[in-house]
């Protein structure tokens, strides 16, 4: 029914390492979504739409290669799965990292910098207001965040601090620096599944 977020959607959530549950439990709290939690590449068929969470990129880059999971994960987003990266799952996504040569899935047209705002002790958070996400501040929690320095003109930028991005789309790409998930606020990931309904929607039509 209109209206109905989420209802009968099939979101997976890369569960390689990092912070795989808390993503769970907030889709939890979205009604009408099945929680696919991804290990394997046979996991992948019949999402609708993917979360690569916070953790270590370099960790969740090297088992989803190993796993034989990054390649398929590469095509379907080519081909159109919805897919949100916070944080590490930004990197994953990232076409160009600074002092860095190799990249994992480089789809997301940016430039970062990985630890931008330094290690774990300077972590930080704040509050915004992203208006494609939500009319109110929601929390924005910083953990060893990266931030994006240069993007391309298929990037929108939806939210800058002090001159840098920190949450971009990109088609069906959406990378936030920050962790949503570690907050009790529900707007991004309620902005995601909207994405995922809007791309299933286009399918139909």
């Amino acid at each position: 029914m209109p209206g109905e977020v989420g209802k009968g959607l099939q979101v997976g959530v890369l569960a390689l390492q990092g912070s795989v549950m808390e993503h769970v439990q907030c889709l939890q709290k979205i009604p009408g979504i099945d929680i696919i939690q991804v290990r394997k590449p046979q996991q992948l068929s019949g999402i609708d739409g993917i979360i690569l969470p916070g953790g270590e990129s370099t960790t969740m880059g090297k088992l989803a290669r190993e796993l034989g999971i990054l390649e398929p994960l590469r095509e379907l987003i080519q081909d159109g799965l919805p897919v949100w990266g916070t944080c590490a799952g930004m990197i994953l996504l990232a076409r160009n990292i600074v002092q860095q040569d190799d990249v994992h899935l480089g789809l997301l047209d940016v430039t970062l910098r990985r630890n931008a705002y330094g290690g774990q002790l300077d972590s930080f958070s704040r509050t915004a207001v992203i208006e494609k996400i939500a009319p109110h501040e929601i929390p924005l929690i910083f953990i060893r965040a990266p931030y994006i320095e240069q993007w391309g003109r298929e990037v929108e930028v939806l939210l800058e601090l002090e001159g840098k991005a920190v949450a971009v789309k990109q088609g069906n790409i959406l990378a936030t620096s920050f962790h949503p998930e570690l907050t009790d606020d529900l707007s991004t990931h309620r902005y995601f599944i909207r994405k995922i309904e809007q791309s299933l929607l286009r399918l139909y039509l």
